[in-house]
């Protein structure tokens, strides 16, 4: 049996409150009152977790497969884009065996919606929601999170062959 783990990172600033963004992470919609900034739905749980699983396919990251560049990807779900990272890790013959993301926000408090980020997450994926991690953090007022000027994620993930 062959093993293999990922590291995945990413990070949006917010977006101005005019912008109406949503404020998307691990795929739910987090009542907020502003969402982050970005090509996409800008979630940056499912962005590190994707990148997670491209790294430990060793196929490159979310910005080769897609690109910021593409008009197709504008506002796109990026559930929607975690499904497709599944089915290539299927493709090429591996399976997820455990992920865990931790994101860091001065706010909004998460804990309320990190079981649902996990459902969410774990169905996109094709796994049981045992196998997905989320936890929240803040950083203490320090930093560009901790000024409230975006939020950060990490997520690592195992996954096997055979």
């Amino acid at each position: 049996m062959q093993l293999r783990m990922g590291h995945g990172f990413d990070v949006h600033a917010f977006a101005a409150p005019e912008d109406g963004r949503p404020l998307m992470l691990g795929g739910v919609s987090v009542p907020h009152d502003r969402g982050l900034a970005g090509h996409s739905d800008a979630d940056v749980v499912i962005h590190a977790l994707m990148d997670a699983l491209l790294g430990a396919l060793r196929q490159g990251d979310i910005g080769q497969l897609f690109p910021d560049t593409d008009p197709a990807y504008a506002g796109a779900d990026s559930r929607g884009l975690l499904r497709r990272v599944a089915l290539l890790v299927r493709e090429e013959g591996w399976h997820v065996v455990d992920a865990d993301c931790t994101i860091a926000a001065q706010a909004p408090k998460l804990a309320p919606y990190r079981d649902a980020m996990r459902v969410t997450m774990a169905e996109a994926l094709g796994v049981p929601v045992e196998h997905v991690g989320v936890k929240a953090t803040t950083t203490e007022c320090l930093g560009f999170v901790g000024r409230e000027e975006g939020i950060a994620a990490w997520a690592v993930c195992l996954l096997r062959r055979g």
